[in-house]
């Protein structure tokens, strides 16, 4: 289980004020720092302010992505900055770490990922990979974090191209239609992490969150549909959002039942289904 404490660590003000001269240096703002060493913003922001301690493994991946040593920022080093490892990937080895997790859960499902599966694909060692994720509940949890993340900045972009809510509700649609392999991969992902959140407090929570953050953006481009009179007027936003959603998710889960050479079949169908339920049910007549 994660603690909250560094023991014989320095005092926290201090760990505090270095990492924030991390995340300067990064140029970058705090969330979008949080994102690349997959901590929660909460976490990173109350151990900023002094109210919980970093613990070991988010100090190791902060100092990964400032590349310098993990020592530095509990004051054991010296200031000088560490040369980067030979070993050091573009985005850190933590990032590299969730990505591997990430792809061997869609093949393999999480169960059966072992922490020497991920240190293989990696190319280090499993005491590597303990050393940024001490434990495999922590890795999930960052794993379903970077999707989350993935997810909704892939959004953000493809609502940002759209000219009017109902183009930009066909980009969601577009989104959420598992056609390429990276699509296949993430909606894998997300069945697998769904089961696993049923019977986990964290997961759950993370899904929770998740799933509100999509609804409420799905909801808030029919409300501006509605606004701008390409939807149906008096139309319920939230109502609306739950049921494509819901539609969405049963519709992607069967094509990601059907075999190989029927999939691309099975997505356009998907496609079509979503499309109709739109034209009959949302937009303006």
């Amino acid at each position: 289980m994660e603690t909250d404490d560094v023991p014989g660590g320095a005092p926290n003000a201090d760990t505090a004020a270095r990492v924030r001269e991390v995340i300067a240096a990064a140029g970058v703002s705090q969330r979008e720092f949080a994102r690349r060493v997959v901590m929660d913003p909460s976490k990173l922001s109350r151990s900023l302010s002094g109210t919980r301690r970093f613990t070991v493994a988010e100090l190791a991946r902060i100092a990964d992505e400032g590349r310098i040593d993990a020592g530095r920022l509990l004051g054991t080093r010296s200031r000088e900055k560490a040369t980067p490892p030979a070993t050091h990937v573009e985005g850190g080895r933590p990032l590299q770490i969730v990505r591997e997790t990430v792809r061997l859960i869609a093949e393999h499902g999480f169960h059966a990922v072992r922490v020497a599966d991920i240190a293989r694909a990696c190319a280090t060692s499993s005491a590597a990979i303990h050393y940024h994720f001490p434990g495999r509940a922590e890795l999930l949890e960052a794993a379903v974090r970077w999707c989350m993340d993935e997810d909704t900045a892939r959004r953000a972009a493809r609502l940002a191209e759209a000219d009017d809510a109902a183009a930009e509700l066909s980009q969601l649609i577009a989104l959420q239609t598992p056609r390429t392999a990276q699509q296949r991969r993430q909606w894998a992902v997300w069945l697998d992490l769904w089961a696993e959140a049923a019977r986990s407090t964290t997961v759950g929570r993370l899904h929770s969150e998740y799933y509100r953050q999509w609804r409420e953006t799905v909801a808030d481009v029919v409300r501006r549909g509605v606004g701008q009179g390409v939807f149906r007027a008096g139309l319920d936003p939230q109502a609306a959002a739950l049921t494509l959603t819901a539609l969405i998710d049963g519709l992607a889960t069967h094509v990601l039942s059907v075999d190989g050479t029927a999939s691309a079949g099975a997505a356009d169908a998907m496609h079509t289904a979503l499309t109709t339920h739109v034209n009959d049910t949302i937009l303006a007549p």
